[in-house]
């Protein structure tokens, strides 16, 4: 169970270090007030009614009485990631391994050895070996 858990620590983490780090592009097109396509990492492509372009306009005031419209979102993601342990904790490192390591050691499941003689019972003795051969320890 509990490596079943670490494993699913793990894989969260990577993914969340993946998001982090990677930009994201959302591309949005909208025609008369519409969401008509979204695209993830590029622009969004057009629905084929932009007026402007297909007549040859040129001035200003024609493209902006369009009846499309573009939104781009752009989420930059992380560059450096250089955050050390010495620099932001207070308390000394050799203590909190102490302290890991023996919260630890708390969940560690018991593995029990096989007794390799568990279903042998030693033999029945007639005679005191001891006693008769006086051999005794102290």
């Amino acid at each position: 169970m509990k490596a079943i858990i670490s494993k699913g620590v793990s894989i969260a983490m990577a993914l969340l270090l993946l998001a982090s780090t990677t930009s994201w592009t959302v591309g949005k097109h909208y025609c008369m007030g519409y969401l008509v396509s979204v695209s993830l990492f590029a622009h969004a492509p057009d629905c084929g009614m932009d007026m402007g372009d297909s007549m040859g306009a040129t001035s200003q005031m024609e493209t902006e009485d369009s009846c499309c419209s573009d939104q781009l979102i752009v989420v930059e993601g992380q560059d450096h990631l250089t955050i050390s342990l010495n620099d932001s904790i207070l308390v000394p490192q050799p203590f909190l391994t102490a302290i890991a390591y023996s919260y630890l050691v708390l969940f560690e499941a018991k593995v029990e050895r096989p007794l390799p003689h568990e279903h042998y019972p030693p033999p029945l003795l007639f005679k005191d070996i001891h006693v008769l051969d006086q051999v005794f320890l102290i």
